[in-house]
């Protein structure tokens, strides 16, 4: 899917926006992509030398493809994070890796949307997120 659908989904820009592309989309589940360059800027100094992505982008690439299933349903809104469950890192994620985020709702209760996600590398997990967003008039 294009850059299109993902800029009417969800309010990030580069380059704050970790997602480039939605690969699957099916009921509660959405799949999405990114494929890092290697340029980019928190690369350069986390860690000179050693550069791997730091857990908090990974998180928020997972925040934001479960965003982008919110935005897919009518009556718009904005997504925001209420609640990180758990997080398990299992592996670094380095310069020109393809990220993909695998994100499925788990249960939604009024305006609350329990997610659990993965990001996988080579179609190994490497990371491990419980979340819960609420949907908030943008």
């Amino acid at each position: 899917m294009s850059m299109d659908i993902i800029y009417s989904r969800i309010p990030q820009r580069p380059p704050f926006l970790f997602v480039d592309k939605i690969i699957e989309q099916e009921g509660n589940k959405i799949i999405t992509g990114l494929t890092l360059t290697g340029d980019e800027d928190f690369f350069k100094g986390h860690f000179p030398g050693n550069p791997v992505m730091p857990g908090v982008l990974i998180q928020e690439a997972l925040f934001q493809s479960g965003a982008l299933l919110m935005g897919s349903e009518a009556g718009g809104g904005l997504g925001v994070v209420t609640k990180v469950s758990s997080a398990r890192f299992k592996s670094m994620i380095r310069p020109k890796d393809e990220m993909v985020m695998e994100v499925e709702l788990i249960e939604k209760l009024a305006n609350a949307y329990m997610f659990l996600g993965k990001t996988k590398v080579l179609g190994k997990t490497v990371a491990q997120v419980e979340f819960t967003c609420a949907k908030i008039e943008g």
